[in-house]
């Protein structure tokens, strides 16, 4: 990955959510493309690398102003990951993606690149797309709770790039992990290098407006459209085909929900 003419030179990207998972693979990657990384999250880690950190939570207005300061672009990455009671649902996810859009306005920061999920659209089944890919113009199914949280944060997005200004891109993350753990993820595989990509390309695309993208990589089995993506100059590199083998003849009963749909058993998810 090169660095172009829009890119990190003294400039500063506040990752919420920064101690987790994916938030882990983006302040290493990012900050070596040179960008300043600012982490806001519950707890400092273990391995906390060069970041800055402030310890405190999105739904805090005071903490998430104060992680504010000075930032060019931020990635909304924290919240509840999975599905759970709706109150707990309401409160991380929904109500401290309000609360960090807010923030960003009321700062003058001029992006967020908010963490969608492919839950939104888990309830298409599979078979859809055998012959073609999943545009981001169809209509939200989410399989959650969980999802239906990300489809009101990409509707947030949407509220405060009309109302405000706000540079917005959502990103509909697939499986981001070192490689797939099933089948299913083949198709949604996210590599924690091509999510460095897409998140760099989006922080550093000029004129961004408001967009929704799929984060996925180039896999041969994908259903997702990832066109949105290169039009702001995402090139992924990897793809799920070299774990392929492991997973020969293991495709399981069609009506399995973890075959069936998109969601796989998100569909079947309960609070706990």
């Amino acid at each position: 990955m090169t660095e172009d003419s829009g890119g990190p030179a003294g400039r500063r990207i506040l990752i919420t959510g920064g101690a987790g998972g994916v938030g882990t693979f983006l302040r290493t990657g990012l900050a070596g493309l040179g960008w300043t990384i600012r982490c806001l999250d519950l707890r400092i880690p273990d391995d906390p690398g060069d970041a800055e950190w402030v310890v405190g939570d999105v739904t805090d207005p005071s903490a998430v102003g104060a992680a504010m300061a000075d930032v060019d672009v931020v990635i909304h990455l924290a919240g509840i990951p999975v599905e759970d009671h709706f109150a707990a649902i309401l409160h991380a996810n929904i109500d401290g993606t309000r609360h960090v859009f807010e923030a960003a306005v009321r700062a003058g920061v001029p992006r967020v690149l908010y963490a969608s999920t492919n839950h939104v659209v888990g309830y298409y089944e599979r078979s859809t797309f055998t012959n073609r890919r999943l545009g981001i113009d169809e209509r939200t199914r989410p399989d959650t709770l969980y999802g239906v949280s990300k489809v009101v944060g990409e509707a947030l997005g949407s509220y405060y790039h009309d109302r405000h200004g706000l540079e917005v891109a959502c990103v509909r993350i697939g499986a981001c992990l070192p490689e797939p753990r099933t089948r299913r993820m083949l198709d949604t595989w996210f590599s924690p290098a091509d999510a460095v990509r897409l998140f760099h390309a989006l922080a550093s695309v000029p004129d961004l407006g408001y967009e929704i993208v799929y984060g996925v990589s180039a896999n041969p089995t994908a259903w997702a459209d990832l066109e949105p993506g290169r039009r702001l100059g995402y090139e992924p590199q990897d793809d799920s085909s070299v774990f392929a083998q492991r997973f020969l003849g293991r495709q399981g009963d069609p009506d399995d929900p973890e075959v069936r749909y998109l969601g796989g058993d998100f569909t079947t998810a309960v609070p706990g």
